[in-house]
Parts: C-alpha cells; structure tokens; sequence
C-alpha cells in the first residue's frame, strides 16, 4: 500500500515546468502527506484538457452515503480496478496524476521496531502516481473532490519492505493515462510503474502523520554505545 508520501524536493518551478500547475494554485513544500490531507494532483476539465487542482486524498464515490468512507479507499489495487464498483466508474472516465517526489514505507526490524525508509525514482525530482478521482455532493455544501493512489505488485527493490507500491507513470505514460478515449486493456497496461528506485532509511518524524516537517527526511539518529 502506500499511506504516506512526499512532495518536498522540486521547488514550484520544477513543478509548474513539468505538469499543467498555474500559477493559481499554492504548490506548498509537503514532507509527510498523509490520508485526508489535500494533494496535488492533475485532471482534466470537461473537453478533457489536462488541469491541476487540489484534491482530498481517500476517494469518496459519487454515490456514497457519507465522505467517511474515503478514509478506507486510499489505494485501489491495479487488478480489480475494472471489478469494484467503487473504482470501476473513476477508472473509465476519472483518471488523475497525484503529484510526489517519494513514498514512504516501513520495515519491521528483529527488535520489532519499524524503520522507515523514504523512496524515489532514480533521476526524477517530480513524477507521478497513477490515481482515480471522484466528485461526491453532500446533502449540504460544497461538492467533495477526492482521489486514490493505484498499487501494484512491489518491484525487486520494495519487496522486502512490502509485497505492494503505488504506481509511478513513466513519463510518457502519463499523457495517455489521462486520455479520455483509451481502451481499458490500454489502460492497464500502463500500470506497471518504474522499478528503478532508490531507498534511503529516515528518522522516526515521520511516524507521525500529524507532523510535516523537513524532519521526516532526516537521517536516523544513530544509538549511542555505552560506555559502562
């Protein structure tokens, strides 16, 4: 799965360059992004151009008797996209990009202590997941735009810290995962995401998801030994 990710390295420039963010919206430095938060994220309008916009991470169906339901739907498995029912509309005609620059994951150590370990891809400061959004109207205000982040079998270097990783688009995937007219086997096949990824061990900041700070991708504090 992937439950907590980052988008703190590119600065907006970087950002705005690479993907169809305008000036119009905040890209704020983000260390710790955790569900429920709002993420950054492209989609497209009704002719289907490409657009950013701010979306909250849980994606709540349109037809959901509550927002609530958005935290149990962060990721959506790549194998049953076309089964779910709650995935199986967004994937057709709601594709997104969700912004990053890493993911966090953890690995359980022979202490039973979880380390944590900050991921990227090899020579992109900014990529993007592959997500699904959705606009949900409550009974009262304004609608709720939500997204989830796609997952797939973890590549060789994630598999010992766990058995799924979110999608990350090659680059010219991206265009076409967005794109209206594509086959649903097309689709899919976009979904294998880049496997040339380089992990870092962090400190602990990030275990909580209440705290987005630079901290989060500190190195660990070493132990100090004893001296008696």
């Amino acid at each position: 799965m992937c439950g907590r990710y980052s988008l703190a390295g590119p600065n907006p420039a970087q950002v705005r360059s690479a993907y169809p963010v305008t000036e119009g919206l905040e890209v704020r430095r983000r260390y710790n992004v955790a569900p429920g938060d709002e993420v950054l994220a492209v989609t497209t309008d009704r002719d289907g151009r490409p657009r950013g916009e701010l979306l909250r991470w849980g994606l709540v169906p349109s037809w959901a008797r509550s927002a609530s339901s958005g935290m149990k739907m962060i990721n959506a498995r790549a194998e049953t996209l076309t089964e779910r029912p709650a995935y199986r509309r967004p994937f057709e005609r709601m594709r997104c990009l969700i912004l990053a620059d890493g993911f966090y994951e953890w690995q359980r150590g022979a202490d039973g202590r979880k380390q944590p370990f900050h991921i990227m891809v090899r020579d992109r400061p900014v990529f993007a997941f592959a997500g699904l959004w959705s606009i949900w109207h409550p009974p009262e205000g304004e609608p709720l735009r939500t997204c989830t982040i796609i997952t797939t079998a973890a590549g060789e270097a994630i598999a010992s810290l766990h058995d799924r990783m979110p999608v990350i688009l090659p680059r010219e995937a991206e265009q076409p995962w967005l794109e209206r007219d594509r086959r649903a086997d097309e689709l899919l096949e976009l979904l294998c995401g880049s496997r040339d990824m380089v992990l870092r061990p962090v400190g602990s900041a990030v275990n909580d998801a209440r705290y987005d700070g630079p901290e989060c991708l500190a190195a660990p504090v070493q132990a100090q030994p004893s001296l008696f």
